[in-house]
């Protein structure tokens, strides 16, 4: 990612609310007739079963790997693992794989990995990471022409999506739930613009894997395993799909997350995989990103060779994976 100096439940829910406001309204008596009226109560999420310890486990799998840069035999290694994981959960698994040109004029293998949950419903709910490492620790002192591990940025978000999908498997819930990990996220020079980002995201928000494809709504994981770390609400996402950022909120302190979850609005992202699939692909998305209040902007780490399995908190793994997993488990009929 760049940085930067409801589904049908929730409409039901808030049209409810619109008609009983309307009732009242009608039956008051006159001006003078003051009625207080309570707002319909929203449904609170419950917590589910979800291991950190399991995730952790599927973000040092990524790792060891090395890092995952396009055109790599570590990249190439990394992406079978997951398309095997996926499979393994019971997903139906398409791997999109195409040619794209990156900042350099690097001709890129990439490979977009896309799990299907019930691919047969309509009610559907959009997961989604990328997978790809820096190429470069633009942001390090040392060896800053070597590509990074990335542990948080790319690993951790990929590690909650493989444990949700592994407790998809489990529950079996009714609801579609598809879960996509983009590639050529971060093949980007020192000093990229933003159309040299997200080139994957971009490449299947224009081709579709799936004829009409859609889902209620959207959400990126980027970045969401440090320790500590802070999701504030992010402009791009309020900016598309503020409800469903909200309802994702509401959820995360329904679980007692709000140390995580901070209902703080900010401008630190330039662009990221779910501007495509809001812009191109028309599905409501948020971004589910570490906000650093003391940088104004990422983690230190951030595009640095420190980006390890040192930096990774088994805690905020339970925070947002939780507060993911709910979220997909409300919208089951």
């Amino acid at each position: 990612m760049e940085k930067m100096g409801l589904t049908g439940r929730l409409k039901r829910k808030i049209s409810v609310a619109i008609a009983l406001l309307v009732v009242v309204a009608c039956g008051e008596e006159s001006s003078k007739t003051k009625k207080t009226v309570k707002s319909v109560e929203r449904e609170k999420a419950q917590r589910p079963t979800f291991s950190a310890d399991s995730a952790y486990t599927f973000i040092k799998n990524q790792v060891d790997y090395g890092p995952r840069v396009p055109n790599t035999k570590e990249h190439v290694a990394a992406g079978n693992y997951l398309v095997r994981e996926l499979k393994r959960f019971d997903f139906e698994v398409i791997e999109q794989q195409t040619q794209v040109e990156a900042f350099d004029k690097t001709r890129l293998n990439i490979k977009n990995i896309i799990g299907a949950y019930k691919p047969e419903l309509n009610n559907r709910v959009l997961l989604f990471a990328h997978w790809d490492t820096r190429p470069n620790a633009d942001q390090d002192d040392e060896r800053k022409d070597e590509p990074i591990l990335g542990a948080n940025d790319g690993g951790s978000g990929v590690g909650v999506l493989l444990e949700i999908a592994r407790q998809v498997q489990n529950k079996r819930p009714n609801v579609g739930v598809d879960i996509i990990f983009f590639d050529a996220e971060d093949y980007v020079g020192e000093n990229g613009n933003s159309e040299d980002y997200c080139l994957g995201s971009r490449y299947w928000a224009n081709n579709l894997h799936k004829i009409g494809y859609s889902a209620n709504f959207g959400i990126l994981l980027d970045m969401v395993g440090a320790k500590n770390a802070m999701f504030t609400k992010e402009y791009h996402s309020m900016n598309y799909a503020s409800a469903y950022m909200q309802h994702v909120w509401n959820i995360a302190a329904d679980l007692g997350h709000k140390n995580h979850f901070n209902s703080r609005m900010t401008k630190h992202v330039g662009i990221d995989d779910h501007i495509p699939v809001n812009e191109i692909a028309k599905i409501p998305s948020i971004d589910i990103i570490q906000y650093d209040p003391e940088t104004r902007g990422f983690s230190p780490h951030w595009h640095t060779h420190d980006d390890n399995m040192d930096v990774i908190d088994k805690e905020t793994l339970q925070a947002v994976g939780e507060t993911v997993l709910a979220t997909v488990l409300m919208e089951a009929n």
